[in-house]
C-alpha cells in the first residue's frame, strides 16, 4: 500500500460500511481519517454518525457535517429540471444528481485538512463510483481516491460483521426486521434495490414504500396546488414565497399523500449492468410537469423543441457522472438562457398518483388568443395563407412522387 497516504477524508453515514471502511483505512494505510456527512434532506438524524466517529477515534476538528439541502437543491436539482430532465424516458436522477456535490464537498474538506485522498463506500458494482470519482478528479486532478470494494475481500455483510465484531467497531443492533432492500434517499427521491427487486418480473412489495401512500389509497378529493415561476425555477406555492429546499419538500409531501411519484424501471447503468429499480419521486414528478407546462406557453417552439432534442444527451452526461465537465457546463449555459422568460403560474390538480396541469398563466406568454381561436379572430390570421405554405412543403414530395414515376392517387386501380 502507498506510504505516502497519510490523512483520507471519508465519506461517512455512520452505518456498517462506512464505519467498517474508516476502521480498514485506519489498518491499511496507517492512516488518519476525516469524515463527511452530509445532509441532503434524507430524512434521518444526521448527527449520531458525529457520536459514532468519535466513539472510533476520530478528533473533532475531523469530523464534518453539513446541512447542504439549500445548496442540493439551488445548485443541482433546479439547475437539472430546467432541462426537464429523465434519463432513458422515465428516471429523474435523484442519485445521481446527489453525487456531484458530495464529491465536490470531499475534495474541499480534503484540501482544508491537507489531506491526501478521499475514499467512499461505492461498490465496484455501481454507478456512484464512477460519480464520485469523475467529480473529483474534475475538481483536484491530483487528488488521490481510496475505494476499498475494489480493494478488499470483505464481500459479504457477514464479513464485514465479522470484521467489525474483531475490532470492537460499534455498530448499532436496530430492532425489527432489517430491510431487504439497498435504499438511497436525499430531498429528490428515495430509491430501492436488491432484494425481491432483483427479479424484474416480481411487483414491488406494498410495505416497501416509504414516502407515499399508494394510488388507491390516496383521497377521493384531488388536490390543487398553484406554483409560481421565475426564470424557470419554482420561487411560491399558493402564493407563499419559500426556498428551493422548502420547494421540494412541501412538493414531496403533498405529493406523497395523493400517492404521486411511485415508479419501477430497468435501467442501463454506466458499468454496463442492467439494474432494476424503485423509486419515489413525489416532488419532482410534480415538478417536471409543471415546468413543461410553463415552457409550453413561453418558450419559442424552435427553443423548445431544441431542448427537447439535447435533454436526452445532459441526462445521460449526469446519470454517467460528468456533471462537472465542460460540455454539461456548456449545455447548461444555453438551457439557463432559455429560461429568462420562463416566468408565470401553473396549476397542477394531483389525484390518486396523477399530475394534472389544469391551467399556466405568463406575462411573457407566447400565446395568442386571437390567433388560436376558432371563432372569427378579426383578421388576424389570413386562412388563404396556408394555401402557398403547404404547397412549397410539398414541393419536395411532388417531385420525389414524379420521379418514382407517380402520377396518379395510388388508391386508384
Amino acid at each position: 500500500m502507498s506510504s505516502s497516504i497519510d490523512k483520507v477524508v471519508l465519506a461517512y453515514s455512520g452505518g456498517l460500511d462506512t464505519s467498517v471502511i474508516l476502521q480498514w483505512l485506519k489498518d491499511t494505510y496507517d492512516c488518519d481519517v476525516v469524515t463527511f456527512t452530509a445532509d441532503l434532506g434524507q430524512g434521518e438524524e444526521v448527527e449520531p454518525a458525529r457520536a459514532k466517529a468519535k466513539q472510533m477515534g476520530v478528533p473533532d476538528e475531523h469530523i464534518f457535517i453539513e446541512d447542504l439541502r439549500e445548496e442540493f437543491v439551488r445548485d443541482y436539482v433546479f439547475p437539472m429540471f430546467r432541462a426537464n430532465t429523465i434519463y432513458e424516458g422515465e428516471y429523474l436522477l435523484g442519485t445521481s444528481i446527489a453525487r456531484p456535490l458530495i464529491a465536490k464537498r470531499l475534495v474541499e474538506i480534503a484540501a482544508e485538512t491537507n489531506a491526501d485522498a478521499i475514499s467512499h463506500g461505492a461498490t465496484g458494482k455501481g454507478n456512484d463510483q464512477v460519480r464520485f470519482e469523475l467529480g473529483a478528479y474534475a475538481l483536484a486532478p491530483d487528488i488521490q481516491v481510496i475505494a476499498p470494494w475494489r480493494e478488499w475481500d470483505l464481500m459479504s455483510r457477514e464479513k464485514l460483521m465479522a470484521y467489525a465484531a474483531e475490532r470492537e467497531i460499534p455498530i448499532e443492533q436496530k430492532r425489527g426486521k432489517k430491510s431487504p432492500f439497498s435504499m438511497d434517499a436525499n430531498l429528490l427521491h428515495i430509491s430501492y434495490e436488491g432484494g425481491p427487486l432483483e427479479d424484474p418480473w416480481t411487483e414491488p412489495p406494498s410495505e416497501m414504500w416509504r414516502w407515499s401512500v399508494s394510488p388507491e389509497a390516496a383521497p377521493n378529493e384531488a388536490t390543487y396546488l398553484d406554483l409560481s415561476y421565475e426564470q424557470g425555477d419554482i420561487v411560491a406555492i399558493d402564493g407563499v414565497a419559500m426556498s428551493p429546499a422548502e420547494v421540494l419538500t412541501h412538493l414531496n409531501a403533498v405529493g406523497g399523500a395523493n400517492g404521486v411519484g411511485r415508479l419501477d424501471i430497468v435501467e442501463n447503468r454506466f458499468v454496463g449492468i442492467k439494474s432494476r429499480g424503485a423509486y419515489e419521486t413525489p416532488g419532482g414528478t410534480i415538478m417536471l410537469r409543471a415546468h413543461r407546462a410553463i415552457e409550453s406557453i413561453t418558450l419559442d417552439r424552435e427553443v423548445a423543441h431544441l431542448k427537447d432534442e439535447l435533454m436526452p444527451r445532459y441526462a445521460t452526461i449526469i446519470y454517467n457522472g460528468f456533471w462537472w465537465s465542460p460540455e454539461r457546463e456548456m449545455l447548461q449555459g444555453m438551457i439557463d438562457s432559455s429560461q429568462d422568460v420562463v416566468n408565470g403560474t401553473v396549476r397542477v390538480k394531483l389525484y390518486k398518483g396523477n399530475v394534472d396541469v389544469v391551467g399556466r398563466q405568463s406575462p411573457n406568454s407566447l400565446f395568442d388568443e386571437n390567433i388560436a381561436t376558432f371563432e372569427d379572430d378579426g383578421g388576424a390570421y389570413d386562412q388563404a395563407d396556408a394555401d402557398g405554405f403547404i404547397k412549397l412543403n410539398a414541393l419536395r414530395l411532388r417531385t420525389l412522387a414524379k420521379n418514382r414515376g407517380v402520377t396518379h392517387f395510388y388508391g386508384e386501380d
